[in-house]
């Protein structure tokens, strides 16, 4: 069963990706009841359609929504307990059947979530509104293809968006105080990527060379944010799933906000940091260096670009603290703290958040 989302379905791509598999003899249906930020019912209608079709194997085809509602699908495929019970909380992960986990083959056409090299999917619990990580080691996908040119068909603000959220995922990586030296050193050369390439992939997005170097990036993000994410996530994760933003394009209107609340801790780091990338002025050699990236490629400077606004502040707030990305960010996040990088990022004063 091919799983992607519904816009993508109806797009060249996904009819070549059928055409091809059939013409090599491998009976496939598509499933692409999957929303841009994938919730619980999606994934029960697409466990619906696994079971009907009597299929062995899911191939995840798409961006981040794609590719982690495919892999939930054919890791709850088999399983008697519900969604919520496997999700990424202690030994939770332990309570699945594993010999029952489907097959998954992952083939991203965006360069952001790194999805595809990953054991997790984000999946948004109607109910209460709240991302949640389903997570079990056997979801890793059992064979990645990355082909850039399955990129060059996105539009520039998806190209920026995702690959913000790459961004987000080597730059918080890289900040989280736990030690881990070797996603380090792979968060440093995704950044490096990254800063180098995404312009070039948003002003042509034939520019294959650059859509290459975003896939890697995309992929080293991914791996490098085992060692942890942060107050982006934190607070990214609740405004998608209350205002149906693109979760990336959200990380990368936060990140300089909380790039600034989490000075005292990483100043050092991104001193390091900027050398590498051949930026000078150190820390704030490299915030103008992310508010330069972030104007070059069309980033909101404030959250009001997004559509959002102050009427569900002390919502975001609560959810941020419990998200469970944020105990990894430098500075112990706060409900005054996450508060305060909330009311900068609404306001667009960067300064605001120190």
């Amino acid at each position: 069963m091919l799983v992607t989302d519904a816009g993508l379905a109806k797009l060249p791509i996904t009819a070549t990706a059928v055409g091809l598999l059939k013409e090599a003899g491998l009976p496939v249906s598509v499933f692409s009841d999957v929303q841009s930020n994938p919730v619980e019912s999606n994934v029960e209608a697409g466990i619906a359609a696994f079971r009907k079709g009597n299929h062995d194997g899911v191939i995840a085809f798409g961006g981040g929504s794609g590719l982690d509602t495919g892999k939930v699908i054919a890791f709850m495929a088999g399983q008697t307990r519900p969604l919520w019970d496997f999700e990424d909380i202690g030994d939770w992960w332990t309570r699945a059947e594993a010999d029952t986990i489907a097959p998954t083959v992952a083939v991203p056409t965006t360069a952001g979530t790194g999805s595809e090299v990953g054991r997790a999917g984000v999946i948004t619990q109607e109910a209460t509104h709240t991302k949640k990580v389903i997570f079990h080691p056997k979801m890793m996908p059992r064979m990645v293809i990355c082909d850039p040119e399955l990129t060059a068909g996105m539009p520039p603000s998806i190209t920026m968006g995702t690959g913000m959220d790459a961004l987000a995922h080597c730059f918080e990586a890289y900040c989280a105080p736990s030690y881990h030296p070797m996603a380090e050193g792979i968060a440093v050369e995704g950044t490096r990527l990254i800063f180098a390439n995404l312009p070039k992939a948003v002003a042509n997005g034939k520019d294959l060379e650059a859509r290459a170097h975003m896939m890697s990036a995309a992929a080293m993000g991914a791996a490098a944010f085992q060692k942890g994410l942060g107050a982006i996530h934190a607070l990214s994760h609740p405004v998608g799933a209350l205002y149906n933003t693109h979760h990336g394009t959200t990380n990368g209107v936060f990140m300089p906000y909380v790039l600034v609340f989490n000075r005292a801790a990483i100043e050092p780091k991104i001193a390091r940091l900027a050398g590498f990338l051949g930026i000078t002025g150190g820390f704030d050699g490299f915030l103008k260096a992310v508010l330069d990236l972030r104007k070059q490629t069309g980033v909101p400077h404030a959250l009001g670009g997004l559509g959002v606004d102050r009427g569900k502040v002390e919502t975001i707030v609560e959810m941020s603290l419990v998200d469970p990305t944020a105990g990894g960010n430098p500075v112990p996040l706060t409900k005054e703290g996450s508060r305060k990088i909330f009311d900068a990022a609404l306001s667009g004063d960067v300064a605001a958040a120190a």
